[in-house]
């Protein structure tokens, strides 16, 4: 399937994709913080699509009015396309602080998974930021184990000091930073 498989930028009227992304998941692992220290836990649950109704938090409305102002204010959207089908999204935002950028989003839609493109859609954020004079890169990962044990893999590590706003907003995610040297 990702043979064809290119990361592209996309203009900002793009983020109106996330919407093409199935995010269903079975998740077995679920990660909370105590102490400074990741505490897994098993779980039985089923993430469902994201809803097309309303602008919650787990709407494709409101992904769109999350991430469609850090694209249109100087950030990157990135697409994994395969031909004109949508396999993943990615949005970097530059600047989080003066040395650390952000990984905003990235989701790759399910039929796509576990095949590289999360892989390749973080090499290119972690290209552009560097590029930009970022040392550092911050995610604030879903907490489920395909999340964190993705980040974890690729170089992420726990923040003791999570980022106040991006806290405040997902208290329940799991912080992570990444070097960038």
């Amino acid at each position: 399937m990702t043979n064809q498989l290119s990361i592209q930028q996309l203009p900002a009227s793009a983020i109106t994709r996330i919407g093409e992304i199935d995010r269903t998941e079975h998740i077995t692992l679920h990660y909370t913080v105590k102490d400074g220290q990741l505490i897994a836990e098993t779980v039985d649950w089923q993430c469902p699509p994201w809803s097309t109704e309303g602008a919650g938090p787990h709407s494709v409305a409101g992904n769109i009015h999350a991430e469609r102002p850090i694209v249109e204010n100087g950030g990157v959207l990135l697409g994994a396309l395969d031909g004109e089908r949508l396999a993943g999204l990615a949005v970097l935002r530059y600047k989080l602080t003066a040395t650390m950028a952000q990984l905003a989003f990235l989701h790759v839609t399910k039929a796509y998974r576990r095949q590289g493109v999360s892989r390749r859609l973080l090499a290119e954020v972690i290209r552009l930021a560097k590029a930009d004079g970022a040392t550092e890169l911050y995610v604030s990962a879903t907490p489920s184990g395909s999340a964190v044990g993705f980040y974890t893999t690729q170089g992420f590590v726990l923040t003791q000091h999570p980022h106040p706003e991006l806290f405040a907003l997902e208290p329940e995610d799991i912080h992570m930073i990444k070097p960038l040297v």
